[in-house]
């Protein structure tokens, strides 16, 4: 190999989803071409030792809120990439549900704008998948969206759940285009009819929040998404699993052939309801909500299994004043992950939860996969964008909110120790983070598209578009 090359990672330890070996990594023009013995590497301008440390694929979190627009003094692109960069994370996919929600395509046009101005990592950007706006979706997935986002289940944003009919007729439409939805899979009735009954009685400790969207809310909504998904062809993807009780139906219905992935979170996999009577165990409130202690063992071996599919965060961001309140129905749900996620995994891995490839397959080669990034993104290969965390897996760390570069300076994790650090992040070659810096610069992250395999429609003949006459949607 002849030409230079922009910049060579040389003698880390690299680590994918299928093997662990010593290599060096050479970049030019924000891509990978070469991976190797360093000796084999071209020259190049600049080189980083990574001598000691892990080279793993830049982390994909498929499941952001950075709250702008509409309410940035939670969170904004700016300090949300920062903390993306911060963690090791080099592409975000951030959800609609801001102020305006992204329900068409000039809302979708107007956060794109907003990110590709202040983001240095990468980003996709979800439309929401509503009562209203059916019409809306095949122009959004023309625009660039990453996926489309249902929200079953109330959450931040109010975003009123569809009816059933609306949900099929959207998983319909869909199933056509190609494009996988992500769902915040809680039965809204359930949980608004159980929430005010236990007001009503009183009841107001953290253990209540859990009791008004207790497990049946998971496991109906979870059920119906896949049943509609295996009825129309469409994809789905089942956001922030909490709740052991949904692993045999994800197994049933992943045995069926629904294309259906799964994320869970951190938080699930090391917090119990329990902790949240703790001094300062209350900022843990959100949706869906963290559960107790015993369904830990569970999550994290269909973790390790691959039955859950993903690690993402829901990373949340509030100010502290919205994170208290006289009661626990006055406390903001959701909390800032981006920061804590890789150090909160690398340290359950260390315990030997699940190997150091298995994470790296969930945090990255997954996501990219599930929506159409793969090869591109998620991968250590010639021909792959550079996105790349270096990691030290023997640094010993205190999580603390103060420390965050997220404007929601919260943190459940308060005090706790972690074992592995991220130590530089590059996105397309460049570093934005290295050794606590942050170097990534406003405007660097760029918009990404999906390639999506083509679409596999069901039961068209009983589908609305055909039945009224209308055009169906056309795959991408």
């Amino acid at each position: 190999m002849t030409d230079a090359a922009d910049l060579v990672i040389a003698n880390g330890t690299v680590v994918t989803e299928t093997a662990t070996f010593t290599a060096s990594i050479a970049v030019r023009d924000g891509t990978i071409v070469a991976i190797g013995a360093d000796g084999d590497m071209p020259p190049a301008a600049e080189r980083i030792d990574a001598t000691g440390l892990h080279v793993l694929p830049g982390v994909i979190d498929i499941h952001v809120h950075f709250r702008e627009p509409g309410m940035t003094h939670k969170e904004d692109w700016e300090t949300g990439s920062r903390a993306a960069a911060m963690g090791g994370v080099t592409t975000v996919f951030e959800m609609p549900n801001t102020s305006p929600p992204v329900h068409n395509v000039e809302t979708y046009e107007l956060k794109r704008s907003l990110a590709a101005e202040k983001s240095c990592v990468d980003f996709g950007i979800y439309g929401v998948l509503a009562e209203h706006n059916l019409a809306d979706l095949e122009p959004m997935a023309r625009a660039g969206v990453i996926g489309f986002k249902l929200f079953l289940g109330n959450t931040t944003g109010n975003l009123p759940c569809p009816s059933d009919g609306a949900v099929l007729e959207g998983f319909e439409i869909l199933s056509r285009l190609g494009l996988r939805c992500s769902i915040h899979a809680e039965n809204s009735p359930i949980l608004f009819w159980r929430e005010d009954r236990l007001k009503a009685a009183g009841r107001n400790a953290p253990i209540d929040h859990l009791l008004a969207r207790t497990d049946v809310v998971a496991l109906e909504a979870l059920s119906k998404s896949c049943i509609f998904a295996e009825w129309t062809g469409a994809r789905i993807h089942i956001v922030h699993e909490s709740c052991a009780r949904s692993l045999p139906y994800i197994s049933f219905f992943k045995s069926r052939g629904v294309d259906v992935t799964v994320e869970t979170l951190p938080q699930y996999l090391t917090l119990g309801v329990e902790d949240m009577d703790a001094p300062g165990g209350h900022v843990a409130r959100m949706n869906p909500p963290i559960r107790e202690r015993a369904q830990q063992g569970p999550l994290k071996d269909a973790f390790a299994s691959g039955l859950i599919d993903i690690i993402a965060t829901d990373h949340a961001p509030h100010t502290p004043e919205e994170k208290d309140g006289a009661t626990i129905w006055d406390m903001a749900c959701g909390f800032p992950g981006l920061e804590s996620q890789l150090p909160l995994m690398l340290t359950l891995a260390s315990e030997g939860a699940f190997s150091l490839q298995r994470y790296v397959q969930a945090s990255s080669a997954n996501p990219a996969r599930a929506f159409g990034l793969y090869g591109k993104k998620g991968c250590l290969v010639p021909g792959a964008d550079a996105d790349l965390v270096l990691v030290d897996l023997d640094r010993v760390e205190t999580l603390s909110a103060a420390r965050l570069q997220s404007r929601g300076k919260v943190s459940p994790f308060e005090g706790r120790k972690v074992k592995g650090w991220p130590v530089a992040t590059l996105v397309r070659g460049k570093p934005v983070m290295r050794d606590g810096e942050i170097l990534g610069e406003k405007g660097w992250g760029r918009a990404v598209r999906p390639a999506m395999p083509e679409p596999a429609p069901r039961n068209v003949d009983t589908q609305l578009a055909t039945l009224c006459g209308a055009s169906p949607a056309p795959s991408l």
